[in-house]
Order: C-alpha cells, then sequence, then structure tokens
C-alpha cells in the first residue's frame, strides 16, 4: 500500500508551480536566442554587405543581398510601415496571455520562435532609418535568385516566425494542448497533462 502523496503537492504542479515555468522558460530563452542570432546576422549584413553585389551560396540555391524593406513580403504595404508594429505589439500581447496557462515545452518552443522574430523585427521598425516605428526592416537572404524574384528576400527573424507557426499549425492538428494536455484525451475524460499521462 503506497502512501498518499503530501496534500498539496499536486496541486502546485497543475496549477502554476515548476511545470509552468519551466514551459515559461523554455519561450523565454528561445525568443532571446531567436532574437540575438536575427540582430547578430542583420549587423554581419550591414557590415559586410554594404555596396556589395549579391554573393552566391550553394551553386546559386541561396544568395546574401542586402535589402530593406518598409512592406512585409514581396513589399506588401510598404506605403502604411507604420501598422507593422502595432501588429506586432498585439503578437507580443497575445503571446504574453497565452503564456499564462502554458505548460506545453514543444508550444513554448513555438510561440518562442514567433515571439523572437516578432521582437527582431520590431526592433528594425522602431530603431532603423526612416525614423521611429516606421523604420525599414533589414533583409538579406534570398533563394534561388539574387533578387528576391522567386521568394521574397528575408532574414533569420522571418525563418523563426515561419518556423514558430508551422510548428503551432502542426501542435493544434496533432491535438497538443498548451496546458500540456491531448485533445483526445479531454474528450475521453482524462484531462491530466500529456506528461503525466504517459508515466502512468
Amino acid at each position: 500500500m503506497t502512501a498518499a502523496p503530501p496534500a498539496g503537492s499536486g496541486t502546485a504542479e497543475s496549477a502554476g508551480g515548476p511545470p509552468r515555468r519551466r514551459a515559461v522558460g523554455v519561450l523565454l530563452g528561445v525568443a532571446v536566442a531567436a532574437l540575438v542570432a536575427d540582430l547578430v546576422t542583420k549587423q554581419l549584413a550591414l557590415s559586410s554587405l554594404t555596396g556589395r553585389g549579391p554573393v552566391s551560396l550553394l551553386g546559386g540555391t541561396v544568395y546574401l543581398t542586402l535589402t530593406r524593406n518598409s512592406g512585409a513580403a514581396w513589399s506588401i504595404g510598404s506605403g502604411h510601415t507604420w501598422v507593422f508594429p502595432l501588429i506586432t505589439i498585439g503578437v507580443i500581447a497575445w503571446i504574453t496571455w497565452m503564456a499564462l496557462r502554458l505548460r506545453s515545452l514543444p508550444w513554448a518552443v513555438s510561440l518562442g520562435l514567433v515571439l523572437g522574430g516578432a521582437l527582431g523585427n520590431l526592433s528594425d521598425r522602431i530603431f532603423r532609418a526612416p525614423g521611429h516605428f516606421v523604420g525599414h526592416v533589414v533583409d538579406m537572404i534570398s533563394l534561388f535568385d539574387p533578387y528576391g524574384q522567386v521568394w521574397p528576400v528575408f532574414n533569420l527573424a522571418d525563418s523563426s516566425l515561419v518556423c514558430g507557426v508551422v510548428l503551432a499549425v502542426f501542435l493544434e492538428l496533432t491535438g497538443r494542448q498548451r496546458d500540456g494536455s491531448r485533445a483526445g484525451a479531454e474528450r475521453s475524460g482524462d484531462e491530466r497533462p500529456v506528461e503525466q499521462r504517459e508515466r502512468a
């Protein structure tokens, strides 16, 4: 006969104890890593590609070409640059709200990638020319063409955003919830987080 667990131990675990702190820590760690990588590569691009033509890599599969984008992909919305910081601030607020019930490490990685990418491009919008909140984003990676004719020229922040969104879609399609549970398990009456059910 096994002894009952100490009173309150499971409650703290499920109500935002260590699992939530760990998930939020992963979210913030991924976001910081993505942001730092984006800022460093942009600075390297500015210092090494300014005044220089496209650099071919991998036999022309990838080109490094410095551009400054006032809009979104394919320069969409280039005449309304001020809108993009507002959208980004909304995304950051949404991620902050999501973190309140976050206990899934895969979701933490997904949201961290989105947050890091959003902050990377937001920093350009705020601090780069031609002015605050209308700054142009530094892009430098072009696929299959040196001037973005096949695919829009992008940066690591864009890559982080896309990877985060793709991972989020995968998690939704496979029924993984942000609190660590699975949609199918909830329908069957088992609402324990995934980690607890797998140990059972």
